[in-house]
C-alpha cells in the first residue's frame, strides 16, 4: 500500500457553546478571538503549517459567520485600501489564497463521533486530520499537528493526541491506556469516553487532535450511541485499537481549553503576552 500525505482536515463546528452563552446566542464559538483572531483561524494555521491546504468543515444552524469569514469581503477591502489597516488582513488574506474550504451542516447533534461521520462527504477516501478550535494549542516550533503527521508517516495509522490531566478530572475527557512503543507514543490498548475518576484506565487525556484513516468512517456508522446517547469516536477508536491501529501521542507544546471560560481567557492573556505584543 502507498503511503498517503494528508492534505485534508475536519473541522467539527456544528456545536452551540453553550458554556458562553449568551454571547454564542448569535455568534459561533469557533469565531470568539483569542485576542485578535478567531479560534478556529489559529486551528486552520496549525493544519496548513502540517502541509494541509483543504479545510473541511461542519457547520450547522447560524454558523455561517465561519464561511463569511473565510471569504474575502470586498467593501471591507475597498474601504482600507492603502491605509495602514491593510496589515491586519495579511494572515487571514494568505489563509484563502492558500486553502480550499468546503461545508456541510449536521442537522442533529449526536455526538462527536456523528459529526465526523458527517464530513466524510468532504473527505472521502483518504487519510484526514480533525481539529476541535476549542482546544488552542501553542506550540511556536512545530504545531501539534505537524508533530502528528510526522508520526503518522511513520506508522500510517490513526493518531490521537493526549496529554497528562489531574485525575479527578478525567470525567471531562476521553482517557486512553496503552503501551509506550517509543518515547511520548503508546499503542492504544484501551480507551473511555470520559470515565469517573475510580474508573479511568490512566490520566492520559485525548486533546482536539486526531488523525484518522478512512476506514474510521464504516466503523462510527457500526458503532451504536455510547455515552449520553452521543455516537462517541472513543467508542470508535477502541474497534480500531483492538486491531492495534491507534496510536496515542504525547505532544510537545502547551493547550489552552477555549470551551470554558477559564481557559479562554487564560488564553487570551497568554497569546497577548507572548504572542500579540511581540508581533505588534
Amino acid at each position: 500500500m502507498s503511503k498517503q500525505v494528508i492534505k485534508k482536515c475536519l473541522f467539527p463546528a456544528a456545536g452551540y457553546g453553550s458554556r458562553f452563552l449568551p454571547a454564542t446566542k448569535s455568534m459561533p464559538k469557533e469565531m470568539l478571538p483569542v485576542v485578535n483572531k478567531p479560534l478556529i483561524e489559529y486551528g486552520v494555521e496549525e493544519a496548513m503549517q502540517a502541509g494541509m491546504d483543504n479545510m473541511a468543515i461542519i457547520t450547522g444552524r447560524g454558523k455561517r459567520a465561519i464561511a463569511d469569514y473565510f471569504d474575502t469581503n470586498y467593501e471591507l477591502e475597498h474601504q482600507i485600501l492603502g491605509t495602514g489597516k491593510e496589515k491586519y488582513l495579511e494572515d487571514i488574506r494568505r489563509i484563502i489564497n492558500g486553502c480550499v474550504f468546503s461545508y456541510t451542516r449536521q442537522i442533529e447533534m449526536k455526538g462527536l463521533g456523528h459529526a465526523i461521520l458527517t464530513g466524510e462527504t468532504l473527505i472521502g477516501d483518504q487519510s484526514f486530520a480533525v481539529v476541535l478550535a476549542d482546544d488552542l494549542c501553542y506550540s511556536p516550533d512545530q504545531g501539534v499537528l505537524s508533530q502528528m503527521v510526522e508520526l503518522y508517516e511513520k506508522y500510517q495509522c490513526s493518531i490521537v493526541a493526549i496529554e497528562e490531566v489531574p485525575r479527578d478530572e478525567t470525567y471531562k475527557y476521553g482517557v486512553i491506556a496503552g503501551e509506550e512503543i517509543e518515547p511520548g507514543v503508546l499503542r492504544v490498548s484501551d480507551m473511555v469516553e470520559k470515565p469517573a475518576p475510580e474508573d479511568a484506565p490512566s490520566n492520559l487525556a485525548i486533546i482536539g487532535r486526531y488523525i484518522l484513516t478512512p476506514d474510521i468512517f464504516e466503523i462510527i456508522r457500526q458503532t451504536p450511541p455510547g455515552r449520553n446517547g452521543e455516537v462517541q469516536i472513543t467508542d470508535a477508536l477502541m474497534t480500531q485499537a483492538k486491531r492495534g491501529g491507534v496510536l496515542a501521542y504525547k505532544f510537545k507544546g502547551r493547550r489552552f481549553d477555549c470551551g470554558s471560560v477559564s481557559g479562554f481567557m487564560d488564553a487570551g492573556a497568554f497569546y497577548y503576552k507572548n504572542v500579540y505584543k511581540a508581533l505588534d
